[in-house]
């Protein structure tokens, strides 16, 4: 039964060793000569304009995490879509705890002002 498993083994080692080597490998081949115009952001060909490091608004990573959320949110809808027959009532009501935790959280983050944009 284990034997199934051999070839996964063997390509998830190789997922891991192949680009640790081939990173090991550039830096230890590649050339090591920095310059001021390599240290130079790169700006579409241009000369930079501004300082390269600029501190985004907290709000911008409020939205992203509610995003995520909900980006999360259809991936787990998506298989029940397919199987919702199959699995009966206990899908359903999985479901549904799972929709209501969903919109808690989503009701929590509109009182608190997240995603009011000022």
């Amino acid at each position: 039964m284990l034997q199934d498993y051999v070839p996964i083994l063997v390509m998830f080692l190789m997922s891991l060793f192949v680009p640790l080597f081939v990173i090991t490998l550039s830096a230890l081949l590649g050339p090591r000569r920095s310059t001021k115009r390599k240290l130079a952001p790169y700006e579409s060909g241009m000369d930079p304009i501004g300082p390269a490091m600029r501190r985004f608004p907290v709000k911008f990573y409020v939205v992203a995490m509610l995003f995520i959320l909900f980006d999360i949110e259809t991936i787990f809808f998506f298989p029940y879509a397919l199987v919702f027959r199959e699995l009966g009532l206990y899908g359903l009501g999985v479901m549904g705890v799972f929709l209501v935790l969903l919109v808690v959280g989503f009701v929590y983050e509109w009182k608190k002002g997240a995603l009011r944009w000022e």
